[in-house]
């Protein structure tokens, strides 16, 4: 399946599209599909490797 591989923190350089095994679930867990999600700005900072907005 489609995934966006992270290669470690920072911004989009360490991002990229690729393929990833699809997850089979055990006995007591379910697997969701997903059509769409977004990213905002503590995203961001999370990726970034911060623990605080900056300001």
């Amino acid at each position: 399946m489609k995934a966006v591989l992270l290669e470690g923190f920072g911004g989009l350089d360490v991002m990229r599209i690729g393929e990833a095994e699809k997850p089979v679930p055990q006995d007591n867990q379910v697997l969701v599909k997903v059509a769409a999600t977004s990213i905002n700005r503590p995203d961001l900072v999370q990726r970034e490797g911060k623990s605080k907005w900056p300001g």
